[in-house]
């Protein structure tokens, strides 16, 4: 995450810097002591952080996601919940949730944690940096529980709206029998339950699926298993990497012909 000196953060904002120094005051983030501005206790807890410079000496910088929203103060911090939290709320690990919210293109991995995206920030998110260890995390708004986007994708009914490309993929694990490109999900889940584990916590449905999804993990790249297809027709693909808008399909059944044919038409 990238820190930003008051002045260039005034810079940032399109207002006087004089006027940013003025309202972090009144604030009570900031302070002048001796002709000098000095970082208050609450600054601290606001994010911001003391620089020195050869040059100009110490100085204080502030994160370039800052809000100066003055509402925004310790008293409503409760409003604001994290990966475990809402984890919680819909039952799942903060690191499965994490995940999703990768997949969903909110936030991406940091070397010491995650980073918000700009759709994330659009959505309420913000980003806070841990003082002991460094590392980054996200706290998103009460809001974020009823997000339409978030809720699809535990009731397995995510779209995407991009033109997807399609990866193929031939039988090589005699273990899978199911049919690839899924369609009534709903019955398909029934006949063919994801039992086998992954890496990364997804649940999938033949040893294939845990080799791909967990070299999709190794490679670090965010993946959804099992994410609808962008056209009116209700079909399913094994795998969606967000990033790259591309969809992978495990092929599984070779010697049925109604699977062939359905190959044969995506």
């Amino acid at each position: 995450m990238e820190y930003l000196s008051t002045t260039s953060l005034a810079s940032e904002l399109d207002i006087p810097p004089n006027e940013l120094f003025s309202k972090l005051k009144s604030f009570g983030w900031i302070d002048r002591q001796n002709d000098k501005w000095v970082l208050t206790d609450l600054g601290k807890q606001k994010g911001g952080l003391t620089r020195n410079n050869l040059k100009y000496g110490e100085y204080i910088v502030w994160p370039e996601n800052i809000s100066l929203d003055n509402s925004d103060q310790p008293k409503d911090n409760h409003k604001l919940l994290n990966a475990t939290a809402i984890g919680k709320h819909f039952n799942v690990s903060n690191q499965r949730l994490n995940l999703i919210l990768s997949e969903l293109g909110w936030i991406k991995k940091d070397i010491a944690g995650w980073e918000i995206t700009k759709l994330g920030k659009s959505l309420g998110g913000r980003q806070y940096e841990h003082d002991t260890s460094g590392g980054t995390y996200v706290l998103w708004p009460e809001s974020i529980l009823s997000n339409k986007n978030l809720i699809r994708v535990f009731s397995d009914s995510t779209s995407i709206v991009e033109q997807p490309k399609i990866i193929h993929t031939q039988k090589d694990d005699q273990q899978s029998s199911e049919p690839s490109i899924k369609s009534e999900p709903g019955n398909f889940r029934e006949k063919f339950p994801a039992t086998f584990r992954t890496k990364d916590g997804h649940m999938v449905r033949s040893r294939a699926e845990v080799i791909i999804d967990n070299a999709l993990y190794d490679y670090k790249l965010a993946h959804a298993y099992e994410r609808k297809l962008p056209i009116e027709e209700d079909l399913y693909s094994d795998f969606f990497i967000p990033t790259e808008t591309v969809y992978i399909e495990y092929w599984g059944m070779e010697n049925d012909p109604k699977y062939l044919n359905r190959k044969k038409r995506s």
